[in-house]
């Protein structure tokens, strides 16, 4: 029988800052060395960032992208899935996901943090939405270790 991927959802804003996009690459890195892959929507700012630290660190990154083109991923993207539903394909990101690592973000991000709230996906904050009873990280390593402590539980 093969082996599922072990994957954890990374979103964010394709829209990130410098420090989103440092934080984002190294949460990415982090999680392939620990033996989990990215999924995330698949375009730009903190999407891309997680997948190239995922990616260049050996570890499997999908995106599913709001519209029905593949050439709209990141280079990143190992696989890539249109799923043609715009912001609605913010519920299947983090569904795809054992757990979620949010890095900065907007209104979107927000809305992915309430869909693994909802779906009981445990999540972790890394300077994104001050959510109850989402704990709030300092580091992209910190961040990781708790998500996957919360895992482990």
């Amino acid at each position: 029988m093969v082996e599922a991927a072990k994957l954890i959802s990374v979103i964010g804003a394709g829209a990130a800052d410098e420090r989103q996009k440092q934080d984002a690459f190294q949460v990415g890195q982090l999680l392939a060395q620990a033996g989990w892959g990215v999924v995330c929507g698949g375009l730009a700012g903190v999407m891309t960032e997680a997948c190239r630290g995922c990616a260049t660190a050996g570890g499997l990154t999908v995106g599913l992208l709001p519209g029905n083109e593949h050439d709209a991923a990141n280079q990143w993207c190992r696989v890539v899935l249109p799923t043609g539903l715009g912001q609605a394909r913010n519920a299947l990101v983090v569904l795809a996901g054992q757990g979620a690592i949010a890095v900065g973000g907007e209104g979107g991000t927000l809305s992915e943090i309430g869909h693994a709230i909802k779906a009981g996906r445990p999540v972790v904050s890394l300077g994104s939405w001050r959510v109850e009873g989402v704990p709030q990280a300092e580091s992209p390593e910190q961040a990781v270790r708790m998500l996957l402590d919360m895992l482990e539980r």
